[in-house]
C-alpha cells in the first residue's frame, strides 16, 4: 500500500533540495511525479527554487479551496508519486486529501515542510500538525544553528531583529529587512534575554 510521507525540518534544512532529488530519481528511471506547492508561497512564482541552485517547474499551485484528491484524481492519476512542497500551508482537510491519494489512488505522497511557524507557542501551522498526526513515516530533515549546534527553531527576524508576534504570512514592503533564520534554543533564549526582539 502506498504512504504519506512527511519531512519536516527548520528553514534552510533542505527540504526542497530533497523534494527536487526524490523526484529527479523517480524521473530518472522512467516514472511521472506530480509536483504541486501553495499558492501561498510566492517568493518564487509557480517554480520551486533551492539555495544551491536548482529548480523545478511545478505542475500545479494550490490554493485553501482546492481539493488535491480529485485535483490529483482527474489529472495526475497516471503519476507514480506526489511531492508536496511548504506542506505547512495546506489545510487539515487537504492533508486528510493527500492521505486519500495513498488509500484510493495508491499512489505514495511526500510532503516537505516546517513543523512550527516562527511564534514557538501557538500549535504551529495546522497543515504541518494535521500530517504530523496522520502521516504514515515522519522523519525530520536536520540543520545547524550559527553556533553549530542542532537547529529547531524557524525565527523571523526585522531589521536583524527578533519578532515574536505577527502574521504567518508578511508581504515584503520594500522597507523592513525581512529574514528567516533557523536557530537552536540557546540562540533563541540569548536573543530574548539580549533584549534583540523587534517590539511592535
Amino acid at each position: 500500500m502506498a504512504k504519506l510521507y512527511f519531512r519536516y525540518g527548520a528553514m534552510g534544512c533542505g527540504k526542497t533540495m530533497q523534494l527536487l532529488q526524490v523526484a529527479f530519481n523517480y524521473e530518472e528511471r522512467g516514472h511521472r511525479v506530480c509536483v504541486i506547492k501553495p499558492k501561498t508561497d510566492t517568493k518564487d512564482g509557480t517554480k520551486l527554487l533551492t539555495r544551491i541552485g536548482p529548480e523545478r517547474e511545478t505542475d500545479f499551485c494550490f490554493d485553501r479551496e482546492t481539493d488535491l484528491y480529485k485535483e490529483v484524481l482527474k489529472n495526475y492519476s497516471d503519476v507514480h508519486c506526489v511531492l508536496v512542497d511548504e506542506a505547512q500551508f495546506l489545510t487539515p482537510k487537504q492533508a486528510d486529501e493527500l492521505m486519500m491519494i495513498t488509500i484510493k489512488l495508491n499512489i505514495p505522497v511526500m510532503a516537505y515542510g516546517l513543523r512550527l511557524n516562527f511564534r514557538q507557542k501557538d500549535g504551529g501551522f495546522e497543515g504541518a500538525t494535521r500530517l504530523l498526526q496522520i502521516a504514515h513515516n515522519i522523519e525530520e530533515i536536520k540543520t545547524i544553528c550559527d553556533c553549530g549546534h542542532k537547529a529547531t527553531l524557524n525565527c523571523r527576524f526585522l531589521d536583524d531583529k527578533l519578532v515574536t508576534d505577527g502574521p504567518d504570512i508578511l508581504i515584503d514592503d520594500g522597507k523592513t529587512k525581512i529574514e528567516y533564520r533557523a536557530l537552536c534554543p540557546a540562540c533563541y533564549l540569548k536573543h530574548l534575554e539580549t533584549k534583540n526582539v523587534h517590539r511592535h
